[in-house]
């Protein structure tokens, strides 16, 4: 199994204190609003999301009941969390980022997206400094680039995947090769400057040539920002489980090797340095000042609210999560039902293990001594023993994830949580 999973979301979508919306006198901190868009036109043959191809019936009616969640998020945050403070504090919060994820919403008419965001605006405390749209390549013109930019998105995150056709077409993706070039070429002409790509190492049929022919086709379009994930086998998607089965549909039996998936990625590293991408987070590339800000609050453990269907919120002791299925989420609104399908208050342990896990995915690393006081615990014990190992570096209180061993990452994190 590879080492790094794939989890399609720089969301692509996990995040100080334990209650990180009362941070000091000075106030809450900033927010973020995620809005899940599940619709797609295909299912592609990797996906374990909860999306799907849908009706574009049912898209008028979804936005109706996103716009609703947005314009009475404070009774529904409000019966999601009881009376507590950090609660009360969020509906007071000044949101700075939003991230319309999916799915595929750039399928979604721009007015609508417009309408969303409107929404936002008119129901929160706004300074809205990055709106990032998911898109596929063939999804977008310059005419939908234009109308996105005049509703106020600024960051397009483009499902890229790969720049070798027989890959895109193995892995169910619709857009081929020229379908980047012309999508790239539509949003610089729609003045649009912060786009992002996604890339997966790991695809059926990917070969070290066709990889890193892929990622230098990549770098000459250069990106604000550049996600590459590794493929994850589960049983959660199509081609997780005939892979798992010892099949061949989806191209499963072209999968290339664990070590070849690491070394795709490693091969990834040394060229996004060389063309001078910071390397942020372990999946995460960016040129100075494009890291995503959106995607910061998850792995900061910052707080964020979700929108939509299968939509995660996190107020800093609790996590809640909308239904997942769009018809059941649109009807409970229509009805005026809480959509929230599941909810959980964090323990201390908890919050401390999402703090070790999703700090240590940034490569800035953690300040160990913070950590342990803010939760009166002791873990040198364990760090020790594992920079012993060479999986991490420590810096006076600086802890990070040791550079030659981020492919192996999920290791170092079993042995730290352990």
């Amino acid at each position: 199994m590879p080492a790094l999973s794939y989890s399609y979301r720089e969301s692509r979508s996990t995040r100080p204190p334990a209650n990180p919306l009362v941070l000091n006198s000075m106030g809450p901190m900033n927010i973020g609003i995620y809005i899940q868009v599940p619709f797609c036109q295909t299912k592609c043959t990797y996906c374990n999301f909860h999306t799907g191809v849908f009706s574009s019936a049912l898209y008028g009616p979804y936005v109706d009941a996103v716009v609703r969640e947005i314009t009475e998020h404070d009774l529904l945050y409000y019966l999601a969390g009881g009376a507590s403070e950090t609660c009360r504090c969020a509906a007071k919060s000044l949101v700075d980022t939003v991230y319309i994820g999916g799915g595929t919403p750039s399928l979604l008419d721009p007015s609508a997206l417009s309408r969303m965001l409107s929404a936002i605006r008119a129901s929160f405390a706004c300074t809205l400094e990055e709106v990032t749209l998911e898109a596929d390549p063939e999804t977008i013109t310059q005419q939908k680039a234009e109308a996105w930019r005049d509703a106020g998105i600024n960051r397009i995150s483009m499902g890229t995947q790969s720049f070798n056709d027989q890959e895109l077409a193995a892995a169910g993706r619709l857009h081929r090769r020229a379908d980047i070039y012309a999508a790239d070429k539509a949003l610089r002409a729609a003045g649009i400057r912060n786009i992002s790509c996604d890339l997966i190492a790991g695809l059926p049929h990917q070969t070290e040539e066709s990889w890193r022919h892929t990622v230098n086709e990549l770098l000459e379009l250069q990106p604000e920002h550049i996600s590459i994930y590794m493929l994850e086998i589960d049983e959660g998607s199509r081609l997780g489980r005939e892979s798992l089965a010892g099949g061949n549909r989806y191209s499963a039996s072209a999968i290339p090797a664990d070590d070849a998936i690491a070394d795709f990625y490693e091969l990834a590293r040394e060229r996004l340095a060389s063309a001078g991408y910071d390397h942020y987070e372990i999946s995460n590339w960016g040129k100075p000042g494009f890291r995503s800000q959106h995607n910061m609050k998850y792995w900061q453990r910052r707080p964020y609210f979700g929108i939509g269907a299968g939509a995660h919120s996190f107020d800093g002791a609790m996590r809640w999560a909308n239904a997942h299925d769009p018809a059941a989420y649109a009807s409970s609104l229509a009805a005026g039902r809480l959509p929230i399908e599941q909810k959980v208050t964090l323990s201390t342990q908890q919050s401390l293990d999402e703090e070790l896990f999703l700090g240590l995915r940034l490569l800035d690393g953690i300040d160990l001594n913070q950590l342990e006081l803010r939760y009166n615990a002791r873990l040198r014990g364990r760090v020790d023993e594992l920079v012993h190992q060479g999986l991490l570096l420590i810096s006076g209180n600086n802890l990070r994830l040791s550079p030659a061993r981020i492919a192996i990452s999920n290791e170092v994190f079993v042995g730290l949580l352990a």
